[in-house]
This record gives C-alpha cells, sequence and structure tokens, in this order.
C-alpha cells in the first residue's frame, strides 16, 4: 500500500508546548522543529474518516510512548491534536533470516502495518537516483574512459618512406 500524501504545517508553538512538557522529550525542543516545518501523514492511505498522523518525537522512556501529531481536515476545517501514544505491537518476522521488523506507528493505528507502506516519494526519488547513474554509465561506455587523455593516432604498421 502507498504513504497517504496530505501534508499540513506544524502549529510551532503548540509542538514546542508538547515538546517540552513531555516525559523524555528532547533537551532543546527548538532544534527538533522550526517554525515553518510541514509533516507528511506517515500512514498508508486512508479514507477521511481516519486521522492523519506525523511523528514528532521518539521518547526516551520505559513506557515506549512517543509525540505523534494527529490532524484532520485542511485549511481553516483542520483539527488537530498532539498525542503521546504507545507504540504498535506489530511485528514482522522474516523466517528465511530471522529478522524482525517492528512496525513505525503508533498502537490501534488505522491501516496497515508500516512495513506494508510504501513511501511514493521515496521510490520515485530512488528511481531517478538509479536512471541517473544508469545514464551516466551508459554514457561512459558509449564515449570510452572520459579521464584518459586522447592518445595520437598511431599506425599499425610503420611508415618506409621515412628517412
Amino acid at each position: 500500500m502507498l504513504q497517504c500524501t496530505a501534508v499540513t504545517q506544524v502549529p510551532f508553538a503548540e509542538a514546542l508546548l508538547a515538546l517540552a512538557t513531555m516525559e523524555g522529550g528532547p533537551e532543546h525542543p527548538p532544534d527538533v522543529l522550526d517554525q515553518d516545518d510541514f509533516l507528511l501523514c506517515e500512514l498508508g492511505e486512508h479514507d477521511e474518516r481516519a486521522e492523519h498522523a506525523a511523528h514528532l518525537w521518539a521518547a526516551d522512556t520505559s513506557d515506549d510512548r512517543d509525540l505523534w501529531f494527529l490532524w484532520s481536515g485542511t485549511g481553516a476545517h483542520r483539527v488537530h491534536r498532539l498525542d503521546t501514544l504507545r507504540l504498535c505491537p506489530g511485528m514482522l518476522r522474516e523466517l528465511a533470516t530471522r529478522a524482525v521488523t517492528t512496525c513505525a506507528y503508533f498502537d490501534h493505528h488505522p491501516g496497515p502495518h508500516s512495513f506494508s507502506v510504501t513511501d511514493p516519494l521515496g521510490a520515485l526519488i530512488a528511481e531517478h537516483v538509479h536512471s541517473e547513474v544508469r545514464r551516466l554509465v551508459s554514457e561512459d561506455d558509449a564515449s570510452g574512459t572520459p579521464d584518459a587523455p586522447d592518445a595520437p593516432d598511431v599506425p599499425d604498421t610503420p611508415d618506409i618512406d621515412a628517412p
């Protein structure tokens, strides 16, 4: 599933207050956010009945609660809240490699777990980078080694007319 593409501006003063007062928050909250920051919903695509959600801070606490910014609506109709929420206990276990991937969302989030969500912008950027690399490699192959100086033309047979 693709990631939701909803974007919203951070209510700077409210977010700083939440960061400063949360248990396990940052030592210096202004280093975490800029006044003109925007947040992208991190959840999988969803309808308007579900809130959008963006992770703001991973708290340094024993109960695994992180600060999330949740919102619905847009413009003057946007309703938002900042909340510390427990982490989702969902895990993906790869039996062949024994790798375990945990869900990066909050507990009881709508939609699929984070390991089943693809960031469309990240995939687009990665594809662009790969295509540029392929283009540069094919240009190098077509023109020879780009940094090698041009060698003078040397005939395969000696010039026998020379004195």
